[in-house]
């Protein structure tokens, strides 16, 4: 199988910053609850998921338009602060730039699928110059219209932005719903990131093709990918 584009999630995978939005739902959810989330809430209903999906869950049942808009803008803003006041790791991934490079240099269709809402990815557009590898129209993030992951909207969103069928596309994920999201949406081959988690996590996840640590062995992720020009 030859595949002819790739699919980024961008938080935890091109940025590492699991633990700062671990850091801001923690103290969130002290603040709607008596206690904080614990790591296997974090990995269960938080990452991949949108804010309303995380705030459902701390109240125990939907909650107003209203309430998710205050309560996730102000965790938003926190959660950026603690971007700003840590610039020494607020970088993208290790090798992900020389990955991007070569992605540019090789026509290799790619874009980001990201739950973050807008005003998180407009200051990652600016934060980390990211139209220096893709095209800003063709990300696509949460924007109130879409289902979070796992299902598959989102995938199947940015596939067709990219002009490719899902089975035609590889992507990269760090979040178990999210890598769910991916099955569910067909795509061709799947690469688990252990940014934050054991490798081990993954490898009993059938859905999963590839594990890798880092973008160092890009080799290993563009295996039977063509260009397409």
């Amino acid at each position: 199988m030859f595949y002819k584009g790739i699919i980024f999630d961008f938080n935890g995978t091109l940025f590492w910053d699991s633990e700062k939005h671990l850091e801001a739902w923690r103290e969130f959810s002290k603040r709607v609850r008596p206690y904080p989330f614990t790591d296997d809430e974090m990995r269960d209903y938080m990452f991949g998921r949108t804010n309303e999906d995380i705030i459902a869950y701390l109240i125990g049942k939907k909650p107003s338009k209203e309430m998710v808009e205050s309560l996730g803008q102000e965790k938003e803003a926190v959660y950026r602060q603690m971007c700003r006041d840590d610039a020494e790791n607020t970088h993208l991934a290790p090798y992900a730039t020389d990955f991007l490079d070569w992605l540019k240099a090789n026509n290799i269709p790619r874009t980001i699928a990201t739950m973050s809402e807008k005003s998180n990815v407009d200051f990652y557009i600016k934060e980390f110059d990211l139209s220096k590898w893709f095209d800003i129209d063709k990300i696509v993030y949460s924007d109130g219209t879409m289902k979070g992951k796992p299902e598959p909207d989102i995938y199947q969103i940015a596939a067709k932005k990219l002009g490719l069928k899902p089975e035609e596309c590889v992507v990269v994920e760090d979040a178990i719903s999210g890598i769910e999201s991916a099955r569910a949406a067909n795509i061709g081959k799947i690469v688990a990131i252990a940014s934050m988690e054991s490798p081990e996590l993954y490898k009993n996840i059938s859905a999963v093709n590839l594990i890798i640590h880092d973008f160092r062995d890009f080799d290993s992720i563009m295996e039977n990918i063509t260009s397409v020009v």
